[in-house]
C-alpha cells in the first residue's frame, strides 16, 4: 500500500497526479523523488467509519446546509483516527530514506479514479479531485497531514461537485503522495496554449516565493506570453506581495517583496527560454497542452512540481469561460450592428461553413454532432459581432489537413503574432498525409468550380432585382427562403478558395527563401501585384472612370467638388443634362455596383441602391486627385516589373523562377477569386437588404411597426415570420423600442478589446493579442506586417467610422482598426494604409498590392498611438509605421518610391 519507483506509473492506485510525475520523472524531466501512499491504504484506513452518502435533496434539489454538515462530519471521522501503524512506520521509514529526517516534503492529495468515476487531473475533468496539499512538512508532521489529505475526500466542495455530477461522494478515494520539498525563491505556472481561447502560446504567471502565491492569487504575479516564433511579451507589475515558508510551523506566511525586486520582472529572458522549452518538452510528453506548476531555487535550479491537463471547452455547454474575438470580423461588421444585419450574418456563418466542410471532407455524422457549434460561430457582445472562437476551434479541426494551416487561421484570427503556427505531432502529419489526395483534388477542380459558382450567382443576382421590386410580401419571403438555401449548397466554394490560397502562398513564401534567398516580403508582395482585374477593383475603376469624364468638363467639376449638391446633381446627370455618354456611365455604374459602399454588410447602413446620389461622394476625390484608370493599371504593372527584376538578379535557374512565377500566378488568381467573391457577398447582402426594406413597408402600411426602417431592430426571423404565421406573440412594435434602446446605448459604449472572455454571459476584458516586440525599444515606431512595398510620409488620417467623407482622406496616411470592401473610396485617395487588424491574405493587404498603396497591417492600438493629424513614415515593406516628431518634415509629404527611397 506504500508505492515508490516503477510502482508509481500505475494511476489505478496512486492517481493521475502522482503517475504523471513519475513519468515525468523517468523521462529525464527536473521533478523531485517522491513516494505515495496508495488508494488502497485509504480503503482500509476509513472501512470502519460506517459512512454514508449525504442525501440529494427533495425531487433532485441538493441541500447545502446539509451537505456541509454531512462533509464535516465525515472529515472529522478520518482526522481523528490515527494512521493504522502498518502505514506509519513505512511512510516514515520510507521519509528518512527519501528525504531525510530532517527534510522537508510537499504532502498532497490525489483523487484516484474508480469505475465509471472521474479522477484528478484526467484529461476531461481535470478537477474533479479539489483535494489538498500541504507544504514544509516535517517528518513529526507527516502522518498527520496524511490524516488530512484523506479527509480531503469529504471536503464540502468536492462532496457537491460529485453530487451536481451524479456521482456517489463515497466512491472517492485518495492517495497521498509525498515528495521532496524544493525550497524555491520564485515559482511560476505555465500554460502550453493561451487559457483564454485555447490559441498557440506559451503563458507563463511567476511570482517570487513558492507557488502558492500564483495559484492561490496571494502574491503579486508577473506574466510572460511566449509565441511560437520565441517572441516575449512581458506584463511586469509593482510586486509587493509574496508566499514564502510558514513563520508558526502550520500556515503559509504572506511576505514584503525586497525593494530591489519589487519592479524588476521575475523571471529573466534566460529563465523564461528554459520554462518554455521544459514546458513544450511536457507537451510532447502527455501529447496535448498542459498546465504546470514549477519553481526555480536560489542556485538557479529549475524544478517541475506538478503537471495536468489543460482545460477543454466542453461540449455540453457548461464551459466557465467563453473566449471572442473580433479581430477581423470587424471588417465585415464594424462598430454596433443591428438586430436585422447580426441574425441574418449567423444563419450566413452556419450555411456557408457547414457547406465548406462538408466540401473539405468533414463526415455529415460530426457536422450532425457539431451542430450546437455551426449554430453559435458567432456571437453579439455588447452590440458588437464577435467570433466565438472554441466553436470555431472545434469544428475547423475536424478538416482534414487543418493542421497545414492551423498557423495562418491563428493569426487572421488575431490568436498568434505570425504564421509559423505549432510544430505538428506525429499524428498531425499522419492526417495531413492522408489529407494531401484531397486537397490535391480539390485544387484541381477548383477553377471549374469557382466558374461555376459565378454563373449562378450571376444569373441568379440579374433575375433578382425586377423580381423584389415587383412582387407582393407572401412571395418576396418565399424568394428570401429559396434564395438562402441555394447559398447553402453553393457558397461553400468561396471559402475553399481561403483554404488554397494559403496553401499557395505557403509553397510561394517557401521557395522565395530557399531559391532566390528573399527573407523580405518586399519580392513576393511585388509579385502579386497586378493580377487580374477583380470586381471590387473594377467597381473603383468604374468610379475612376465617371471621375475622368467630369473632370473633362470644368462647370461640372466644380459642381461634384460641392458636397451639397450631390443629390440634384445625379438627377441632372442621369437625366442627360451633361450628356448621354456620362448619364449612361453613371446609370451602369449604379446598376452593377450599387451596393458597394462603406459598412455594405450591415443592413442599416444605406448603400448608393437606396441613395443614388452617394456615388458622387465617393467620385468626388477621385476627381480632385485627377486619377485615372490607365495610370493605375500602369502604376500595378511597374510594381511587378521590378519584383521579376529582382527575381532574375536572385533565382539565375530558368526553371526554378518559371515555378515561382506559376505559384505567382496562381496567388493572383486566388486572391481575384477572394475579391470576387466578397463582391458576390455584397450583393448578397445587397438583396437581403431590398427585401427585407420592402417587408418592412408591408408591416408599416399594416400598422405593426412605425416605419419601414424599422426592420432593423428585429431579427431576421421575426420579420420573416410575421408573415409566415410563425411569430410568437410579442408585438412587433415593443421588440423594436426595446431593441433600439439597446442598439443606442451600446453605440454610447468604447469599442471593447479585440479579445473578449465571457462568465455567465457578462463580457470580461483580457489584454490584445500578442503582438512583436519592437525590437528596438523605440516609442515612436509601431510594427506589425508589411503588405505593399513603398516609404511615404503624410499627415494621418484616423478613422473610425467609413462614412468619413473621402475628401478627407486625400493625400493622407489612411489609419483606422479594419477596412473592408467599401472603404476602397477612401483607400484609393491615401498615399498609405495602417490597419490594426488583418494578414497578408486580408482585403487591406490586397488591395493595398493592387492599388499600389504602401500598406502596414496588424499594427496594433494604431487608432490610439498614432494621433490624428500626426506626421508618419510608413514603409510599406518593413511594416513599420514611425511618428515624426519634428515640424522639418512638414514639406515631406511627397510620395516615396517602391524601393525604399525618399522622392
Amino acid at each position: 500500500m506504500l508505492a515508490r519507483g516503477s510502482q508509481l506509473l500505475d494511476p489505478a492506485g496512486v492517481g493521475n497526479k502522482f503517475a504523471r510525475l513519475e513519468s515525468m520523472r523517468r523521462a529525464g524531466f527536473p521533478v523531485p523523488a517522491l513516494f505515495c501512499l496508495t488508494a488502497d491504504a485509504f480503503d482500509a484506513a476509513v472501512a470502519d467509519l460506517g459512512l454514508t452518502a449525504p442525501s440529494a435533496g427533495a425531487q433532485g434539489r441538493i441541500d447545502l446546509a446539509a451537505v456541509r454538515e454531512w462533509s464535516e462530519a465525515a472529515a472529522t471521522a478520518v482526522t481523528s483516527r490515527v494512521v493504522p501503524a502498518e502505514f506509519a512506520d513505512r511512510a516514515l521509514a520510507e521519509f528518512e530514506e527519501l528525504i531525510g529526517a530532517d527534510g522537508l516534503a510537499a504532502v498532497r492529495a490525489c483523487v484516484v479514479p474508480a469505475p465509471g468515476e472521474p479522477g484528478e487531473d484526467d484529461v476531461n475533468d481535470p478537477f474533479a479531485g479539489m483535494s489538498d496539499s500541504f507544504l514544509y512538512v516535517p517528518r513529526g508532521d507527516l502522518l498527520s497531514r496524511i490524516a488530512q489529505c484523506w479527509a480531503s475526500a469529504y471536503k464540502p466542495e468536492a462532496v457537491l461537485y460529485r453530487l451536481r455530477r451524479g456521482g456517489d461522494p463515497l466512491a472517492a478515494r485518495v492517495a497521498v503522495g509525498v515528495q521532496r520539498m524544493v525550497l524555491g525563491v520564485r515559482s511560476f505556472v505555465v500554460f502550453t496554449r493561451d487559457p483564454r481561447d485555447g490559441s498557440d502560446h506559451t503563458v507563463i504567471a511567476a511570482a517570487h516565493g513558492i507557488g502558492e502565491g500564483v495559484v492561490q492569487e496571494k502574491a503579486d504575479v508577473d506574466h510572460f506570453f511566449v509565441d511560437r516564433s520565441g517572441a516575449v511579451r512581458a506584463e511586469v507589475v509593482d510586486k509587493r506581495r509574496m508566499v514564502g515558508a510558514p513563520t508558526d510551523g502550520r500556515e503559509l506566511s504572506v511576505l514584503d517583496v525586497p525593494d530591489h525586486l519589487a519592479r524588476r520582472p521575475v523571471l529573466t529572458d534566460e529563465q523564461v527560454d528554459r520554462i518554455v522549452s521544459v514546458a513544450r518538452r511536457v507537451e510532447r510528453h502527455f501529447d496535448g497542452p498542459q498546465d504546470i506548476e514549477g519553481t526555480i531555487t536560489g542556485d538557479g535550479e529549475l524544478f517541475v512540481v506538478q503537471a495536468r491537463p489543460m482545460v477543454s471547452p466542453s461540449d455540453d455547454g457548461g464551459d466557465l469561460f467563453v473566449p471572442w474575438s473580433n479581430h477581423n470580423v470587424t471588417e465585415s461588421y464594424p462598430g454596433v450592428s443591428c438586430a436585422l444585419t447580426y441574425t441574418v450574418a449567423r444563419v450566413f456563418y452556419r450555411l456557408i461553413f457547414t457547406d465548406v466542410y462538408r466540401r473539405m471532407g468533414v463526415a455529415e455524422a460530426s457536422l450532425r454532432g457539431n451542430i450546437h457549434h455551426l449554430e453559435r460561430m458567432v456571437g453579439l457582445l455588447d452590440g458588437r459581432v464577435f467570433y466565438r472562437l472554441d466553436a470555431w476551434q472545434a469544428l475547423h479541426s475536424r478538416m482534414p489537413g487543418f493542421e497545414l494551416i492551423r498557423g495562418w487561421w491563428e493569426v487572421g484570427m488575431g490568436l498568434a503574432g505570425n504564421a509559423s503556427g505549432p510544430p505538428r505531432r506525429r499524428e498531425h502529419w499522419w492526417r495531413i498525409v492522408r489529407a494531401a489526395p484531397l486537397l490535391a483534388r480539390r485544387l484541381a477542380r477548383h477553377p471549374g468550380e469557382v466558374r461555376a459558382f459565378l454563373r449562378w450567382w450571376d444569373t441568379t443576382a440579374a433575375a433578382a432585382g425586377e423580381h423584389i421590386d415587383s412582387c407582393g410580401p407572401d412571395d418576396l419571403v418565399r424568394y428570401y427562403r429559396r434564395l438562402w438555401a441555394q447559398v447553402g449548397v453553393h457558397w461553400g466554394v468561396t471559402l475553399t478558395n481561403s483554404v488554397h490560397t494559403i496553401l499557395v502562398n505557403m509553397a510561394l513564401d517557401a521557395l522565395l527563401r530557399r531559391w532566390a534567398g528573399q527573407c523580405d516580403r518586399e519580392l513576393a508582395l511585388g509579385l502579386l501585384s497586378g493580377g487580374p482585374e477583380n470586381r471590387s477593383l473594377a467597381a473603383l475603376r468604374s468610379a475612376v472612370d465617371l471621375a475622368e469624364r467630369i473632370g473633362r468638363e470644368p462647370a461640372l467639376r466644380e459642381r461634384v467638388l460641392d458636397a451639397d449638391q450631390s443629390a440634384r446633381l445625379w438627377d441632372d446627370i442621369v437625366a442627360g443634362r451633361h450628356g448621354r455618354a456620362l448619364a449612361h456611365a453613371a446609370v451602369e455604374h449604379l446598376r452593377r455596383y450599387g451596393d458597394r459602399a462603406a459598412g455594405d454588410l450591415k443592413l442599416e447602413q444605406p448603400t448608393p441602391r437606396q441613395r443614388p446620389w452617394m456615388v458622387l461622394d465617393m467620385v468626388r476625390p477621385l476627381v480632385h486627385q485627377d486619377r485615372t484608370v490607365a495610370g493605375s493599371r500602369a502604376e500595378e504593372r511597374a510594381i511587378r516589373d521590378r519584383a521579376e527584376r529582382a527575381l532574375r538578379d536572385g533565382c539565375p535557374s530558368a526553371v526554378r523562377r518559371g515555378i515561382i512565377h506559376a505559384l505567382a500566378a496562381a496567388q493572383r488568381y486566388c486572391m481575384k477569386v477572394r475579391e470576387d467573391t466578397r463582391f458576390c457577398r455584397t450583393e448578397l447582402f445587397g438583396l437581403s437588404r431590398r427585401v427585407f426594406y420592402r417587408l418592412g413597408d408591408a408591416l408599416a402600411d399594416a400598422g405593426h411597426i412605425d416605419d419601414a426602417g424599422d426592420v432593423i431592430d428585429l431579427a431576421a426571423d421575426e420579420v420573416l415570420g410575421a408573415f409566415e404565421g410563425t411569430l410568437p406573440g410579442s408585438t412587433l412594435r415593443g421588440l423594436v423600442a426595446i431593441r433600439r434602446a439597446d442598439r443606442l446605448y451600446y453605440e454610447t459604449l468604447p469599442d471593447p478589446e479585440p479579445r473578449q472572455v465571457t462568465a455567465a454571459g457578462i463580457a470580461l476584458a483580457v489584454p490584445r493579442p500578442l503582438v512583436p516586440p519592437t525590437q528596438d525599444g523605440d516609442d515612436d515606431v509601431l510594427r506589425g506586417l508589411g503588405s505593399c512595398g513603398g516609404v511615404v510620409r503624410a499627415r494621418a488620417k484616423v478613422v473610425l467610422e467609413p462614412t468619413t467623407p473621402p475628401e478627407q482622406c486625400r493625400d493622407r496616411i489612411l489609419i483606422a482598426r479594419q477596412t473592408d470592401p467599401g472603404w476602397l473610396f477612401l483607400m484609393t485617395v491615401a498615399k498609405g494604409l495602417v490597419v490594426e487588424r488583418g494578414t497578408l491574405l486580408s482585403h487591406t493587404a490586397i488591395t493595398g498590392r493592387q492599388l499600389g498603396v504602401p500598406t502596414v497591417v496588424a499594427v496594433p492600438a494604431a487608432t490610439s498611438r498614432i494621433p490624428d493629424g500626426a506626421w508618419v513614415e510608413l514603409d510599406g515593406s518593413a511594416g513599420t509605421v514611425r511618428l515624426l516628431n519634428s515640424p522639418d518634415h512638414q514639406d515631406d509629404d511627397d510620395r516615396v518610391d517602391h524601393a525604399g527611397r525618399v522622392a
